[in-house]
């Protein structure tokens, strides 16, 4: 057990693990039959699963059920899981700036990082730097890669307003879960 704690890489792990665990778990004929079973029950389903979406440790049992999900009419669906992982993200986002900013403002007083940003301040205008940031933020925030990312990227460079925030998310959390829904229900 010492052993493992001294891994350096215990976050990655879980994650790789939490992606083998979902894989086996969706995959599983009689787990796809009760998730179809829940007819009633699909949307709040989807609401939790967009809840989920947005952590990086239970991203792929969001996956996994939003694929093996068959609701009857998918751009409800894709409206309640993109409410659940926009309230996700806003928490994520709350979390980030009340209880981390403290360490970016930290991180951005070292050496290497000074350098980093001098560099990056010579070679690129600040409304470019800007649009890179909501750009690249908004590609993570769509893909299935955890939302902290992201939602940090944009916490700590850019000064961002929750409500715009929340659009974000929730436009491109849309865009993720609709392709989920629309690829399991294609295959």
């Amino acid at each position: 057990m010492k052993r493992f704690f001294r891994f350096r890489y215990p976050k990655l792990a879980l994650i790789c693990i939490s992606i083998v665990v979902s894989f086996f778990l969706f995959g599983n004929a009689q787990v796809q039959s009760i998730i179809s079973g829940l007819n009633s029950l699909t949307y709040l389903g989807i609401f939790i699963a967009g809840l989920l979406f947005s952590f990086g440790f239970s991203t792929p049992l969001a996956i996994g059920f939003f694929l093996t999900a068959s609701p009857e009419n998918i751009f409800l669906a894709t409206f309640i899981g993109g409410v659940g992982a926009m309230l996700s993200d806003l928490l994520i986002f709350h979390f980030i700036k009340f209880s981390v900013m403290d360490e970016f403002n930290r991180l951005e007083k070292t050496k290497p990082m000074k350098m980093m940003i001098d560099e990056i301040d010579k070679d690129i205008k600040k409304k470019i730097r800007n649009y890179l940031a909501f750009f690249l933020a908004g590609i993570i925030i769509a893909s299935p890669l955890p939302d902290e990312l992201g939602v940090g990227m944009l916490a700590g460079l850019t000064a961002i307003k929750p409500k715009i925030l929340a659009l974000i998310s929730f436009i491109m959390n849309s865009v993720g879960i609709f392709l989920m829904l629309w690829l399991g229900n294609a295959f």
